[in-house]
């Protein structure tokens, strides 16, 4: 059976974060949350939304996600956030991952936005990245 691509994705994603020592020292070790618990210490990264389209050709199945990831903050302003958002820019564009059921064709960053979140407690830089898979079993 295979994969959903976007659980797929989210599975490598999180390896990666893992995996790299000073972006997880900066996350202290947190793991990327789906959503953050109300005990998480800031920073931390979560999963935003997904929207997923059908990238199929006549011979492979395929998909296409437009993906993002918070990075939050309760430094004051968004420096800490949008530094962060750099590493995690720098770990995952054009990255190599190894998704299970499926190869990634790409991983593109997109856009990075910030804002300040619940009366200004939070800073917040989301990065929307656009990755292609295709099914591989």
């Amino acid at each position: 059976m295979t994969t959903s691509p976007i659980i797929a994705l989210r599975k490598a994603i999180r390896a990666a974060v893992a995996a790299n020592a000073a972006l997880a020292s900066r996350l202290a070790n947190q793991p990327v949350h789906d959503e953050a618990p109300r005990s998480a210490q800031t920073p931390y990264l979560t999963f935003g939304d997904v929207m997923v389209r059908d990238w199929s050709t006549s011979t492979d199945v395929g998909a296409e996600q437009i993906l993002s990831l918070h990075v939050w903050s309760s430094q004051p302003g968004v420096g800490e956030a949008v530094s962060i958002a750099g590493d995690v820019t720098r770990l995952l564009d054009n990255a190599a991952l190894s998704l299970s059921s499926h190869h990634l064709v790409t991983l593109k960053l997109v856009s990075i936005e910030t804002r300040r979140e619940n009366d200004g407690r939070f800073g917040r830089a989301s990065m929307r990245f656009r990755a292609v898979t295709e099914n591989i079993d």
